[in-house]
């Protein structure tokens, strides 16, 4: 086996054409976003990961979809907006993503 590079996730941008819909279910799992704009930039929201990974929410731009994509987070389940218990749970947000989240 190899010895493991030094990588890690500084940065995760979702886009979205429901963006205030994902807002909401990201929301429910535990993340606390801010409403942030870079300059002539769009508006969007950012939350801070433990570790300080940043999760950010953007508008999709008119025309594009959103690529695939599978998402694995962990949370307190207790937290969550409705509660789920401990374990595995496959979840659907609302552009159609699977997230694979592990309640504790």
């Amino acid at each position: 086996m190899t010895e493991a590079k030094p990588v890690g996730v500084t940065l995760l941008v979702l886009y979205s054409p429901q963006l205030e819909a994902c807002r909401h279910f990201y929301q429910g799992l535990g993340l606390d976003f801010a409403a942030e704009r870079h300059g002539q930039g769009p508006d969007h929201y950012a939350a801070v990961l433990p570790g300080g990974t940043v999760f950010e929410l953007y508008p999709a731009r008119e025309g594009r979809t959103t690529d695939a994509l599978r998402l694995g987070l962990a949370t307190r389940g207790a937290a969550a907006t409705p509660p789920l218990t401990p374990g595995r749970h496959m979840l659907t947000d609302p552009d159609g993503r699977t997230v694979e989240v592990h309640a504790t």
